[in-house]
């Protein structure tokens, strides 16, 4: 993919036009590979990636919530956070619809609409965070505070204390 002609991407034009300074990688990739796997070929640490996912409430609205890769999302305390009874993580089949990004290229940066987006507070520690950068094969680093920024998003507890196996065995 890097050496194709394809542009930016809609989260990397907003980012640009908000004068958020990131940077940009790019990897070979022609489907959904788990962001675990991302960060293996990119040789990035798993405590600096975070994956974009997204739910929707007992409301019916759609709430999006930014996690460590690693880690499992907590429904009740996402669900708190954002005042709703319950979410749930939608459908694969529902995600272009929701958001205007595909599995394995969903960010919060540029969603079709602003939905409600929450960001584990873990990345408040870091200097610098990455997140899917608007599509397969593509990742953006950025400081998390830019991330909020640029998502209109808050920081929240969002963990359920549930890790997973990151063990190099792990066949996904």
């Amino acid at each position: 993919m890097s050496k194709q002609k394809e542009g930016k991407t809609n989260a990397m034009r907003i980012l640009e036009s908000m004068k958020i300074p990131f940077q940009h990688y790019t990897y070979e990739c022609e489907e959904f590979v788990d962001a675990l796997q991302v960060a293996d070929m990119l040789g990035l640490p798993y405590e600096k990636m975070y994956k974009t996912l997204v739910t929707k409430g007992a409301s019916r609205d759609y709430f999006v919530f930014v996690i460590p890769i690693a880690e499992e999302l907590d429904l009740k305390k996402a669900a708190r956070n954002v005042g709703e009874k319950s979410v749930e993580m939608i459908h694969v089949r529902e995600i272009n619809t929701v958001t205007g990004y595909i599995r394995g290229g969903c960010t919060a940066i540029g969603m079709k609409k602003q939905y409600v987006t929450r960001v584990d507070q873990s990345a408040a520690a870091l200097p610098a965070m990455i997140v899917s950068g608007g599509r397969i094969g593509s990742q953006i680093e950025l400081a998390p505070a830019d991330l909020l920024r640029a998502s209109h998003g808050e920081y929240a507890d969002l963990l359920s204390g549930t890790r997973r196996d990151t063990g190099k065995t792990q066949a996904e």
